[in-house]
């Protein structure tokens, strides 16, 4: 781990990679995590990646009325599946937290613990998935806490592009978790280009009227193979417009569908951005477990890095000429 997240997100030139995952259920023991593990970093073993992101998995079903497609399961510790996953990879981790069920002291206590005991130094935090509920800490709380924290955390945010295609206003949550100490966004999963395009677009023309540098936005890509994928998608909140639906629903391969899709989508999204000057980062998950869906992600996670390469490539050497 010799080049740190913070020096290579601070070249815009460069594509910076990850693979998203969860940690086990909770009931998984030592050994079978390590297991787990272990099979997770063997499928990558073919592939260029910086790092990975590490969910904190949260019951949202306060933000929603319909039933979650796929049941909610408690999982392991993040901190305990980032630390494991670095120790074998040797890659950098970006470990995800939601901070609504503690208050200020818990969360200090976990940051203690996290820099500590588990060597996390790259965090991204989430607030509560409604405002519904019994929230001890708000997002921009923990912002403050970790802001009067000793520990120089590499501190990430989440963007939603659907949020924005609702309010119109996501590009202004960006710049305010910036000054809140965000250094970086990682994405929803994307699947509605133009909602993304309007967020991006938005942000770089804010960043503009500033006169500061706009902060790397990392895309999530996910495939999808069945109704029940995409059904779980929606109860999420991902956008997926009607058209992209029935492609994926009708066709002989809904799964190679997903992908051209998601490589069709990804495209569309840099000739709109990489000309604004925005740092562009890919972050590839698979939603399920599913043995399909998760290949799938390998070889989507190979063909959206080949293209985002290509691209920044191509604009280096028309700016060089």
């Amino acid at each position: 781990m010799s080049e740190s997240l913070q020096q290579k997100f601070a070249d815009p030139h460069r594509s910076v990679c990850f693979v998203g995952t969860t940690p086990p259920k909770a009931s998984t023991e030592d050994m079978q995590m390590q297991e787990i593990a272990d099979r997770l970093l063997a499928r990558l073993e073919t592939l260029e990646y910086d790092g990975l992101i590490v969910y904190d998995i949260q019951d949202e079903s306060s933000r929603i009325d319909a039933p979650r497609p796929f049941p909610y399961m408690e999982t392991r510790d993040p901190r305990e599946y980032s630390r494991l996953l670095s120790e074998r990879s040797q890659r950098p981790i970006i470990t995800y937290k939601s901070v609504a069920q503690r208050d200020r002291a818990d969360f200090e206590h976990w940051l203690e613990e996290a820099w500590d005991d588990y060597g996390v130094r790259n965090l991204v935090l989430v607030g509560s998935p409604s405002s519904e509920g019994d929230i001890k800490l708000s997002l921009n709380e923990a912002y403050t806490a970790l802001k009067e924290h000793h520990k120089p955390f590499h501190l990430g945010g989440v963007t939603i592009a659907e949020r924005h295609a609702v309010k119109g206003n996501e590009h202004q949550r960006l710049i305010s978790k910036v000054e809140n100490g965000c250094e970086f966004f990682v994405s929803q999963a994307v699947y509605n280009a133009q909602a993304t395009i309007d967020l991006l677009t938005s942000y770089a023309r804010s960043c503009r009227e500033m006169g500061v540098s706009p902060k790397r936005v990392i895309l999530t890509f996910t495939p999808c193979g069945s109704a029940k994928t995409l059904e779980f998608m929606q109860w999420l909140g991902i956008s997926v417009p009607e058209a992209t639906r029935y492609r994926i629903l009708d066709a002989e391969k809904p799964l190679a569908e997903s992908v051209r899709i998601c490589q069709n989508n990804l495209e569309q999204i840099l000739d709109a951005c990489l000309p604004l000057g925005l740092p562009i980062g890919l972050n590839i998950e698979s939603l399920t477990n599913r043995k399909a869906e998760i290949d799938a992600s390998i070889q989507l996670y190979q063909l959206l890095k080949a293209t985002l390469d290509l691209r920044l490539a191509e604009r280096q050497l028309s700016q060089s000429e």
